[in-house]
């Protein structure tokens, strides 16, 4: 174990400070719990509405990246990385995207989802290596996230990754002044001390969920992946996403339910290009190489056409 004196004074951070509104918590009843649960809760909102102009300019960065064959990463370590990790795990099924176009790296590895491994955080060369790893490039975007601002393995990363020429984003809930950190985005989440001192597992890691839902889904949007607000690019893998599936046919055009999953069964699976289809009256084919013209993006697909038969019914 190392000497008290070696250990880094971290008491001044915002993360580590004691919450005066949970002073008595081991004296609280069930419901008093809940009821300051709930409270301390709202300050995740207004975090994220002071990051707005922040969270907005990284999905500006992440969308150009992955538009022109980049990739996403987002790297952390214990409830931070595994964040990550979730978030990344989430966009094949609801964008259809390849696995490898956003994904999450964590200390530890996969090993460390299952069990706590918390004491990787503080190698920073295990960062960097990551970064090697990977075979990060100047293409790529990468995201620390580190609720303290202070994990060495994020810094470490994001260090290797700015060598790389890799545009970064960091994501932290102490104020910049606690820990400084150069970045070309620094989302800075602050919702004040836990209930339970230092345990940022909780309104620090709710409100690193709220910013990644806002930056993975803003990027998709972006990217096209997106019609309306209906997930078009929805991969069909299971008969819950099929019946999704078929709804959103059914909404955006005139089908009943059996013609809609006629349609699905006539584009491979494939909303977007069903969709297509069915407003264009294009073949199959023509309605792929349409899409393909227009990087996936169905709006533009449809923008470029002649006037379509059933263009009224979107």
């Amino acid at each position: 174990m190392p000497s008290t004196e070696s250990i880094e004074e971290r008491g001044h951070l915002l993360t580590e400070q004691a919450n005066p509104q949970s002073q008595n918590l081991d004296q609280l009843s069930s419901l008093e719990l809940v009821d300051l649960f709930n409270q301390q809760d709202q300050l995740t909102v207004t975090a994220i509405a002071a990051a707005r102009e922040d969270l907005a300019a990284a999905i500006e960065i992440i969308s150009g990246a992955l538009a022109k064959k980049g990739r996403l990463f987002y790297i952390g370590a214990g409830t931070s990385g595994r964040l990550g990790v979730l978030d990344a795990v989430e966009c094949p099924p609801t964008f259809c995207t390849p696995p490898e176009l956003v994904q999450g790296i964590l200390a530890g590895g996969a090993s460390a989802l299952l069990r706590s491994s918390e004491g990787l955080e503080d190698i920073a060369e295990d960062g960097a290596r990551a970064i090697a790893d990977h075979r990060i490039t100047q293409l790529d975007v990468v995201v620390g996230i580190t609720a303290g601002g202070t994990t060495p393995y994020v810094h470490g990363a994001l260090d290797a990754a700015r060598a790389r020429g890799a545009k970064t984003i960091f994501i932290a809930c102490v104020p910049e002044i606690q820990a400084p950190r150069p970045a070309d985005v620094n989302i800075r989440l602050l919702t004040g001390p836990e209930i339970l001192a230092g345990s940022t597992r909780l309104k620090a890691g709710t409100v690193t969920k709220m910013a990644l839902n806002i930056l993975s889904t803003g990027a998709m949007v972006k990217l096209g992946k997106v019609y309306g607000n209906r997930m078009v690019d929805v991969a069909v893998t299971n008969r819950k996403l099929e019946d999704r599936a078929v709804r959103i046919l059914q909404d955006l055009t005139d089908l009943n339910r059996e013609q809609a999953g006629q349609l699905l069964n006539a584009s491979g699976q494939r909303v977007k290009l069903a969709l297509l289809m069915h407003w264009s009256g294009l073949s199959l084919e023509a309605a792929e190489a349409q899409l393909l013209s227009h990087g996936g993006n169905l709006r533009q697909a449809m923008d470029a056409l002649p006037q379509p038969p059933n263009l009224a019914q979107r």
